[in-house]
């Protein structure tokens, strides 16, 4: 696999703080790459980092097969989190002079911005000062200016931050066009949600340290649960007696005429062993797999234990709990 960027070894400290801590990355290219974690967890430190803004204490950074220079700037392209415009400058005028920022030629950005404007329904806004833009009106001349040069690289902090559903399938659908171009695109978020439609590849940073990484794929099946969910009738007895030691009941909970049934497969049993387990007992009208979200892999990356295997019916401790502290 090619790698647009590595990052090998990085650590940075601040007074009393370790914000990295011999934290690695391989982002592939051509493809979106997501930087997990909490808030603090050093994500932030990683990508300022990456973009030259401070310097690491230990470690090394390549773009391509060269370490990270000074003017591989004008192939990054950077969405902070910390938005910020003009708010007295016209519009337009300061879209064509960030443009002019990165490289891009005068009589270009204008057509490129203009075409951009319309298409985020933006060109009635031209000649308005930023001041009277709604923040989401903001954040997308903000995205529009980040990718308008054409970087290689583009970092997103948080791209969806204050952005109203509608505008977040707006901008998702970008990112996803963007990657489809060719483009190798950083997507930093506490977010989970957000990780399972968009990221090919991950790394999870917990307390300054990555404590796991790789495809998302490969990860889902690597986390696999063995936790089966059934919804049963015309039971002729508890659920405890259906199951042999080959199976452990996590829960049971009668719900609207059905009763809903969690049992983890343990060993030298499959899934049609499970169902013909349950036949005899109970009438099976609906069954599934209950595979781990990227949310239930983070907590369980973190704490030991999916929220599926909780017997108690708080199960819905979620990745967002950790990942707000």
């Amino acid at each position: 696999m090619e790698y647009l960027f590595r990052a090998e070894h990085i650590s940075k400290s601040y007074t009393g703080h370790k914000a990295l801590s011999d934290v690695s990355i391989e982002v592939p290219k051509g493809r979106i790459f997501g930087l997990l974690g909490p808030n603090g967890a050093g994500k932030t430190t990683l990508i300022r980092i990456i973009n030259q803004i401070i310097a690491p204490d230990e470690g090394e950074l390549f773009y391509g097969n060269e370490q990270l220079k000074a003017h591989h700037v004008h192939n990054i392209g950077y969405l902070p989190e910390e938005r910020g415009l003009y708010k007295k400058m016209k519009l337009g005028e300061q879209a064509i002079y960030l443009a002019r920022l990165k490289g891009v030629p005068e009589h270009q950005s204008k057509k490129l911005l203009k075409e951009w404007f319309e298409k985020f329904d933006l060109l009635p806004w031209w000649n308005k000062k930023v001041e009277e833009l709604s923040k989401g009106m903001a954040q997308k001349v903000q995205f529009i200016i980040t990718i308008l040069h054409k970087p290689a690289l583009l970092i997103f902090d948080e791209p969806f931050s204050g952005f109203d559903p509608i505008n977040v399938n707006l901008i998702k659908q970008e990112i996803l066009k963007l990657r489809d171009e060719g483009t190798t695109i950083i997507f930093s978020t506490h977010n989970m949600g957000s990780v399972e439609e968009l990221c090919d590849h991950i790394a999870l940073i917990n307390k300054s340290e990555k404590i796991l990484d790789g495809n998302v794929r490969q990860i889902k099946k690597d986390f696999s649960t063995n936790i089966f969910q059934l919804e049963l009738g015309q039971m002729k007895g508890p659920a405890e007696q259906m199951f042999d030691h080959r199976f452990e009941l996590i829960k049971a909970t009668p719900h609207n005429g059905l009763n809903t049934v969690r049992v983890k497969i343990l060993r030298e049993a499959d899934s049609n062993e499970l169902i013909s387990q349950v036949l005899p007992y109970a009438q099976v009208v609906s069954f599934s797999e209950l595979t781990p979200s990227m949310n239930d892999i983070f907590i369980k990356t973190v704490t030991g234990k999916f929220p599926q295997e909780s017997s108690q019916d708080e199960v819905s401790a979620s990745a967002n709990d950790y990942l707000a502290e």
